[in-house]
Order: C-alpha cells, then structure tokens, then sequence
C-alpha cells in the first residue's frame, strides 16, 4: 500500500497493490496499518456508505460540524470518478483550495478526509459505486453542504460531456463566501486540536 499526503493538512491518497489471475482479481483498499503510519492514529468505523450514480451526478460539497465531524476514508469498487477534497476550515492556509484525483475499480485508490474537510465527486460511469468508512454516524441536524457549482471554488466538472446532476439540496446550497459569513464553516484550529487528540489517543 502506497500512501501519499496531500497539500492539504488532513488528506492522503492511497493506492493498494492488486493481485489479478485468472480467477479475477483482489485487493485491499484499506489497511490499518497503512493508514496508521500515513496519518498517526487508527480510523474508527462508525458507519459504512455506499452510494451508486448516473454518469454526470455530483455529489457534495459535503461536510459535519467539528466536533466531533465526520472523517472519510473512499474508494471506488465499481465504474469510475473524479472526487474532490475540499478545505473549507476557516483559517486554513488552504482555504478555499481543493485537490482532486481519479477513484475507481482498476487501480482501486482511496482518498482519506479528516473531519472538517469537504467532499465532492463526480460519477465518469454509469453505475459508479463509492464506498465510504465514516468515522462517526450520519447526524441530519450537524451535515452541511456548499453548492459544488460555486465558480469561487472553480471545482473541474468543466470536462464533464453534459450537464451535471445533482440534487436539489446540492443545488441550493449556499456558496464558499456565503457559507463564511452564515458561520457555519469549521474552524481550522479546532479540527487541528481534534486531529491530535487522534494522535494522543493512539
């Protein structure tokens, strides 16, 4: 498993080895001790997602309240897409920056979010699956999302052959800057104290 820290604090992308013969194939997309050695603590599982979309259908950007948040470790086991970390966390250095990479179920790479970052994708195929490991379970009244159209975050559907879809709660969301001035962007050290306390905890 190879493990690569994004430029953004709190991301990494991870890229399992796969053993094909001519049975099929198989692969790890997650592995703990991996994971631990790139990040400093182990993810606690709380709730596995599985999302299956239309080619065009973006989802996010999405987000939790910090605390507690929610950290996402995702993976693509069937089709093809483009996901997108977001740094929303006010006084982030980062901020309003965003890195993207292909997921999807030929190489099987993952991407890893600590709480208080934002996330998108876009399906390249129909029939895309995306699986997530959520560190904490799904609270309605702490989810938030910020409209993943916002030109001020310029995220890349440009190349998409159509137009995107998405829901009506995406659509509607408010963009970067208004999300800022409503307050209801994590704060950048507070996610960072939160990420040590990972670390302490061991």
């Amino acid at each position: 498993m190879q493990a690569r820290r994004l430029e953004i604090t709190g991301a990494y992308e991870f890229t399992p080895k796969s053993f094909p013969d001519r049975r099929g194939l198989f692969v790890a997309p997650f592995q703990e001790a991996a994971f631990v050695d790139a990040t400093g603590h182990p993810l606690r599982v709380a709730q596995t997602n599985h999302s299956v979309s239309a080619r065009n259908v973006v989802r996010g950007v999405h987000f939790s309240d910090v605390p507690p948040g929610q950290a996402k470790y995702v993976y693509c086991p069937q089709g093809a897409l483009l996901d997108v970390v977001v740094d929303i966390r006010v006084g982030s250095p980062t901020f309003g920056r965003w890195e993207a990479a292909r997921l999807d179920s030929t190489e099987y790479r993952a991407f890893y979010l600590a709480e208080g970052l934002g996330h998108a994708f876009v399906a390249l195929t129909d029939d895309t699956v995306m699986n997530y490991l959520c560190s904490t379970p799904y609270n309605p009244a702490a989810e938030h999302g910020i409209d993943p159209l916002d030109p001020d975050l310029g995220l890349p559907w440009s190349d998409l052959d159509g137009e995107p879809i998405l829901s009506e709660k995406d659509r509607t969301a408010p963009g970067l800057a208004q999300a800022a001035e409503q307050g209801m962007l994590p704060d950048y050290e507070t996610c960072l104290a939160h990420y040590e306390s990972l670390r302490d905890r061991g």
